[in-house]
């Protein structure tokens, strides 16, 4: 009787783990996929329009699972759908540090220069922690998996995430 208590709970466990990494597995698809469409839309419609697009938070590059934000690759941030209270639409942010000290929009950028695409990590509160009316340095972090897409033929980036 215990072994099969045993071998039901394995089973459990293992169905769990199988259906957490499917659904970020999707997510990250996700992710990939709005990214380069963001992108697309820039080079079809051009700059002003796309700004507008990814800026818009009932719009098209915004979902229930991440949403799509602009850098030039100079660190300067040109359009978000959720910019915040204190952090206007365009802001420079390239010195930007999460809350283990590491310089996360760097990695953006080299990112966006070197590869062309590829994935991120860092440590940053989630949009309920940031809604929190505390110090940033008092918020709790999460780990943040963010994809960098160059847009081709342009000095930009979209980036979209997720947490971990």
């Amino acid at each position: 009787m215990r072994k099969v208590a045993v071998i039901a709970l394995v089973v459990m466990v293992s169905v769990a783990l199988a259906a957490s990494v499917m659904a970020q597995g999707g997510v990250r698809e996700e992710c990939v996929a709005m990214a380069k469409a963001a992108a697309k839309f820039i080079n079809e419609k051009g700059l002003d329009a796309g700004m507008a697009e990814i800026g818009n938070k009932e719009g098209k590059f915004v979902t229930k699972n991440t949403y799509v934000f602009l850098m030039d690759l100079d660190g300067n941030r040109l359009a978000h759908p959720f910019p915040g209270p204190t952090a206007p639409q365009f802001m420079k942010i390239i010195d930007y540090k999460d809350t283990t000290g590491k310089l996360f929009v760097q990695d953006y950028i080299k990112v966006a220069k070197t590869k062309g695409e590829g994935w991120t990590e860092y440590m940053y509160p989630t949009p309920e922690e940031l809604k929190k009316p505390t110090l940033m340095e008092d918020k709790k972090s999460s780990k943040k998996i963010s994809y960098v897409y160059r847009v081709p033929g342009k000095d930009l980036m979209v980036i979209a995430g997720y947490f971990e």
